[in-house]
């Protein structure tokens, strides 16, 4: 049975930190209710790899924990401690030093008479700007444990399909990797060891072979050259793309791409959608919660075009309309924005926009892998067999010449 490791506050405030066995996290979470505690958190105790990764110290907190703090946070106010009790209890139950020194920061400045917001708008860049002005929509409402518990579940979802698309893609990209890297070996170290033997015999080399050749020695003499040149190649697309103008264009042939272009569209709809929900449900005006969103859509061109829609929302045309006619969004995801507009529980039917478009992105990196690997490896394959050819093709010729 698992291991799992878990935190939780008693009814009068006190920390309570340890670990038991249970079949999963759900069965942690019901045995400390029945025991009168009340759960923060509950994860599975990690082993030699998870010890060895967590020696590891960064400066910055990552959006992970960001959220695993938003979620104790909100699960402290929503059972009536105050939030100065409930920093200085996650600050007692802090495992990592840089998560306690932000909480330690927060709560002198909560106690110097800052608002929870203002104390986050001060930690340097740690916390983004639509957290922190989500926060302060929950401080004004009076609702800021639901509104951290939205919150949470943002931040939550919003790691989930990132992971889902990076751990997806990480084998492709070690495959495509581990082909290059083949392919040079046996340019560098196979290929010379034919050169003695071709000039022994004389003969013209074929045009394949002379190519294949001349590229086993750019690797071994002129390598150096090579990485220079990606070097420099991508400190020249690095500067272009930091070029408004550039980036736009970029991002627009991005979107026309086969199959990346429409996962990416899929993928920035579904976090685009989900912010804008969490954002309405937390009490902001349609306009101000659309200049927040558009924020995390990585696409410029998209962001641009939902900036355009937002002068239209300015002028009361509603977000449907102006959305429709740019074409941000798919059609499905436009007609049930239209839908909420009309019955008036727009915030909903974005969420259930999200949720659909979380799967359909799921969906498309399945498809893209089930492409891209038997691609790949077919792609090395010829590659392989090409070079193989060019060099038994011209001994081959030798062999019959002899005959």
């Amino acid at each position: 049975m698992p291991s799992f490791h878990y935190k939780a506050v008693r009814l009068d405030g006190e920390a309570v930190e340890g670990q038991m066995e249970a079949q999963d996290e759900e069965a942690v979470i019901r045995h400390l209710q029945k025991e009168g505690l009340i759960p923060l958190s509950a994860r599975r105790a990690g082993g030699l790899r998870d010890q060895l990764f967590a020696s590891r110290r960064r400066q910055n907190l990552t959006m992970k924990e960001i959220g695993a703090m938003t979620r104790e946070m909100a699960t402290l106010l929503e059972a009536g401690l105050t939030l100065d009790r409930s920093l200085q209890i996650l600050i007692e139950l802090g495992a990592e030093e840089r998560v306690n020194r932000v909480l330690e920061d927060l709560q002198a400045r909560v106690r110097g008479g800052a608002t929870f917001s203002a104390a986050l708008e001060q930690q340097g860049g740690q916390f983004p700007r639509l957290y922190i002005n989500m926060v302060r929509a929950g401080e004004t409402s009076g609702a800021l444990d639901g509104v951290l518990a939205r919150l949470a579940e943002y931040l939550e979802r919003t790691a989930d399909l990132r992971e889902t698309v990076v751990s997806a893609l990480v084998y492709p990209l070690i495959l495509l990797v581990v082909a290059g890297l083949s392919v040079i070996l046996l340019l560098v170290f196979v290929v010379p060891q034919f050169a003695v033997l071709f000039q022994d015999m004389g003969a013209a080399l074929p045009l394949p072979t002379r190519i294949v050749m001349a590229l086993g020695d750019f690797f071994r003499d002129f390598w150096w050259v090579l990485l220079a040149l990606i070097a420099i190649t991508a400190l020249a697309i690095e500067k272009a793309l930091a070029r408004p103008e550039v980036r736009d264009r970029f991002d627009s042939r991005v979107l026309r791409l086969p199959l990346f272009g429409d996962l990416i569209w899929k993928m920035e709809t579904a976090r685009f959608c989900h912010t804008l929900s969490t954002l309405l449900k937390n009490g902001l005006t349609l306009l101000s919660a659309l200049n927040l969103a558009k924020e995390v859509v990585g696409n410029r061109k998209l962001a641009g075009l939902m900036t355009e829609a937002g002068e239209e929302l300015k002028r009361g045309r509603g977000l449907a309309q102006p959305f429709t006619q740019r074409e941000i969004l798919p059609q499905m995801a436009l007609q049930m924005v239209r839908v909420g507009e009309e019955s008036g529980a727009l915030d909903a039917m974005l969420a259930k926009v999200a949720a659909i478009y979380d799967k359909e992105t799921q969906l498309s990196v399945k498809r893209l892998l089930t492409l891209l690997e038997p691609a790949l490896i077919i792609g090395l394959g010829v590659v392989v067999a090409g070079i193989i050819i060019s060099i038994i093709v011209p001994i081959l010729g030798a062999n019959e010449l002899v005959m």
